[in-house]
């Protein structure tokens, strides 16, 4: 017999798709929020901002309060007028300016699962690991971030390499620009999933990160995995994901 009030009961009438549809009446004419993602996947919605209007923001989050859903919600790519927007219907949310971020409600979950490291190899690309890293802080992992410990100067991620092997530690996302080496380096010296995040920093032939993403993707190391270019929130995701405690049987 079907327990209405557990949400994992795949018998439950409220999990099937019928549960999803809203009324299209209700709808904004450009915007249909995922609202019962959490609960259909366990990690809620994002919302990618830099290509959005202001006012697309500041209704997303007006949606969102309005909705009752109680989050965690990631505003990516902020710039400082979406990050305003948001923070009229969402006072009470955290904007981290470095990551370009605006997380609402401010204060993460409690952790759960094992720690994600993030490292990046210089601190031009500390905007896409801060991103990455406070994905996987609101999607409830122990998070640490290590800055400035590329290739050009191996003694230093060298030097760091008993944090990186700590127990507690299930996956680590390398975030590197220029030639993008370094994923392959820590894939190298640890024994967790390492995910590889790709920047832009760069010159000429870098290719706006074309360069460190084809090294990541032909990494000699095992283990790694990639995302795309400057997606600090997609390898925060995968690495929270990896990290997260198995379903009890």
């Amino acid at each position: 017999m079907s327990d209405p009030s557990d949400p994992s009961d795949p018998s439950d009438p409220s999990d099937s798709a019928t549960h999803f549809v809203r009324d299209p009446e209700a709808r904004d004419p450009d915007l249909d929020l995922d609202l019962e993602r959490g609960r259909r996947r366990g990690y809620p919605e994002a919302v990618l901002c830099d290509a959005k209007t202001p006012d697309q923001v500041r209704r997303i989050a007006l949606r969102w309060r309005e909705s009752g859903t109680p989050g965690p919600v990631l505003f990516t790519r902020v710039d400082a007028d979406r990050a305003a927007a948001v923070l009229a219907e969402l006072p009470d949310a955290a904007h981290d300016e470095t990551a370009r971020v605006v997380a609402w409600p401010a204060e993460p979950p409690a952790p759960s699962g094992g720690r994600v490291i993030v490292v990046a190899a210089g601190t031009s690309d500390l905007p896409v690991a801060r991103e990455a890293e406070l994905t996987a802080r609101h999607l409830g992992r122990e998070t640490r971030l290590i800055v400035d410990v590329g290739v050009a100067g191996l003694h230093r991620i060298l030097a760091r390499t008993e944090e990186l092997r700590h127990p507690a530690v299930r996956a680590i996302v390398v975030v590197a620009g220029m030639d993008g080496a370094l994923p392959s380096v820590v894939a190298g010296l640890v024994g967790v999933p390492v995910v590889a995040v790709p920047t832009s920093v760069g010159y000429g032939a870098a290719f706006g990160g074309v360069a460190a993403l084809l090294t990541m993707l032909t990494s000699c190391a095992p283990g790694v995995a990639v995302v795309n270019i400057d997606n600090g929130y997609g390898g925060g995701h995968l690495a929270a994901q990896i990290a997260a405690d198995l379903p009890q049987p």
